[in-house]
């Protein structure tokens, strides 16, 4: 029997999504700890889009449990 929002396994998509801000964190941190380590000229647009995945990472591994985990289960 299908729910709410079909068929979804939520505790796949929590790890997935939790997965995904990961990565988007790790790249962010990764690319800037590489490009301040060789000392190349960096633009600015691209230091903020680092950042900006840093903390879009961040902010997807806080929201992903409470999203897929708690919320959306309860609300089928």
């Amino acid at each position: 029997m299908a729910g709410r929002y079909g068929d979804i396994d939520y505790s796949k998509a929590t790890k997935r999504a939790f997965a995904v801000g990961a990565v988007l964190f790790t790249f962010g941190v990764v690319a800037d700890v590489y490009l301040r380590s060789t000392g190349a000229a960096v633009p600015a647009w691209e230091q903020t889009l680092l950042v900006e995945a840093e903390m879009f990472g961040v902010l997807v591994m806080l929201l992903a449990p409470f999203v897929f985990g708690i919320l959306l289960p309860l609300t089928e």
